[in-house]
């Protein structure tokens, strides 16, 4: 699941510099838009993807404890669940809003030429 983390991070780091490259490369219009538009769609699975498969590790915790389990145990778990549906919304937000960058540049692009 860290790995998880941190490849959803990365991906929001690297649709970030994909924008930038993007803004930067002048009347150019190749590249990057496929990675973007990726993003913002799976970012928020992935995210939700993860987080489910966490919560059913904790309920076949729970199932396997046979007791009563106390909060404190089971607040990391959830913790985590949480943590990865977070980073996946972040992910899918960033992901549209440098899409919105990409596009407008694009359509500026276009309506000038």
């Amino acid at each position: 699941m860290k790995l998880l983390m941190i490849a959803l991070l990365a991906a929001s780091l690297a649709a970030l510099v994909v924008t930038g490259l993007k803004l930067a490369s002048g009347r150019r219009l190749n590249g990057g838009s496929a990675f973007v538009s990726a993003l913002r769609l799976g970012g928020p699975l992935i995210g939700l993807v993860g987080a489910a498969f966490v919560l059913l590790n904790i309920f076949l915790g729970i199932a396997n404890f046979g007791g009563p389990v106390p909060l404190p145990v089971l607040a990391p778990g959830f913790a985590e669940a949480a943590l990865l549906f977070l980073l996946g919304l972040l992910a899918g937000v960033v992901g549209v809003i440098c899409h919105w960058v990409i596009e407008s540049r694009i359509d500026r692009a276009v309506l000038q030429s």
